[in-house]
């Protein structure tokens, strides 16, 4: 095939290399070569140009504003581990104080229910002593009526005085207490 194109080239008279182009041809070429060149150095490369820097700002005003938010991001995370250190020695302190007044509103509860128990245990002894001093009464005239009708069939005559009656059911009561008491300290 190149020995056909060399041949061609030669059919004409004049020796033609195909790899050198015509001296027209290459004028034209290097004209139409600057005009092109002269119309992309003029219109198309400031453009260009001007696009690249825009987009080299915008990628730098980015990179800015990505930094400032890493920034925020990072003072926001040191101030939110700041408060939440604060609120958990709030919450400690809130526990403690807790627990001091349920240790208090124990102590109190313990203290009214002590003088409670004492109130109901002295008003207890003070009922049960009120109730034995009436049963002591009660018995006392029971038991001096007993002891008079007793002593009458015994002596065989009638202790209706009632002053006899009663120096009588006295010493009779006195007599059983002091038997008791002596009873009571031998058992101790």
């Amino acid at each position: 095939m190149l020995h056909a194109v060399l041949s061609a080239a030669t059919e004409g008279g004049e020796t033609h290399s195909p790899v050198i182009p015509e001296l027209y041809d290459i004028l034209w070429s290097s004209v139409c070569f600057i005009i092109i060149l002269i119309f992309f150095w003029k219109y198309v490369l400031p453009r260009v140009q001007t696009m690249l820097d825009e987009r080299g700002e915008a990628i730098e005003g980015n990179i800015a504003k990505a930094d400032e938010a890493q920034r925020k991001a990072e003072a926001a995370l040191e101030e939110y581990t700041a408060q939440l250190a604060d609120a958990r020695a709030e919450a400690g302190q809130i526990r403690e104080t807790a627990r001091e007044d349920g240790k208090k509103i124990v102590a109190e509860a313990k203290d009214t229910a002590v003088s409670e128990a004492a109130r109901v245990t002295a008003s207890a002894q003070a009922q049960i002593e009120a109730e034995r001093q009436s049963a002591l009464v009660s018995l006392r005239s029971e038991v001096g009526t007993i002891a008079i009708d007793l002593a009458s069939g015994v002596i065989g005559e009638s202790l209706t005085d009632d002053q006899k009656a009663q120096a009588v059911v006295d010493r009779f009561l006195a007599d059983l207490e002091a038997s008791e008491t002596a009873a009571a300290g031998e058992t101790k």
